[in-house]
């Protein structure tokens, strides 16, 4: 049987919209229009009505690549709170690695004062839509890396992780943003990044 090294992580951050949260859970209700678009230049697929299949892209550390391809469900919104889970990939059966993805987007209102966008004077709201992930991935190393210390392994297996997701979330949110904005005729918000990493286990650290 294959021995996997398992790593687990959190992440958050927050995504700000310039609209209510009703008019924000429109748009993302209806994500077959968007999704495709603003995860590019990531490879998707559709899975159902719901899920879709993520190619990530190749990623690699101490002389060892991997290209994951996972497979995620958009569920429905419960109240504000949207949930995305991972789901197989139809005959789709990754053997070096397994992926265990939770996330939840929740939208919160805010107050959105005139000094903050002058631009939109009647706009009196504004969404944050805070998401969090708790993510767990187990890796089958070739025998040459599982001779280093368990300690480099680790520690380079959640740099690579921090630094995957930073940049997979940080280019989505943007597209997104970008996406509903000028969906809406909107201008965009400044730039908000509240980009959390913490070890499952340990305290919130940045």
């Amino acid at each position: 049987m294959a021995e996997f090294t398992p790593f687990q992580s959190s992440f958050s951050d927050c995504m700000p919209m310039y609209a209510p949260a009703q008019q924000v859970a429109d748009y993302l209700d209806a994500h077959q229009g968007w999704f495709h678009r603003c995860a590019q230049p990531m490879q998707v697929e559709p899975i159902g009505e719901t899920g879709y299949a993520l190619g990530l892209g190749r990623f690699g550390a101490l002389g060892y690549e991997l290209e994951p391809r996972i497979g995620l469900d958009l569920l429905p919104a419960e109240g504000r709170t949207y949930r995305i889970q991972t789901v197989p990939v139809p005959g789709f059966t990754p053997e070096d690695y397994q992926v265990d993805f939770q996330a939840s987007l929740t939208l919160v209102e805010v107050p959105l004062s005139p000094e903050l966008a002058p631009e939109l004077p009647d706009l009196s709201v504004m969404t944050q839509v805070e998401w969090h992930l708790d993510l767990g991935v187990a890796v089958h190393f070739p025998r040459f890396i599982k001779v280093l210390p368990e300690t480099l392994i680790q520690r380079t297996g959640d740099g690579l992780l921090r630094q995957i997701v930073r940049q997979v979330s940080r280019r989505l949110t943007r597209r997104v943003q970008e996406d509903f904005h000028h969906s809406q005729g909107l201008p965009m918000p400044k730039p908000v990044h509240q980009f959390r990493w913490w070890r499952r286990q340990d305290q919130r650290q940045c």
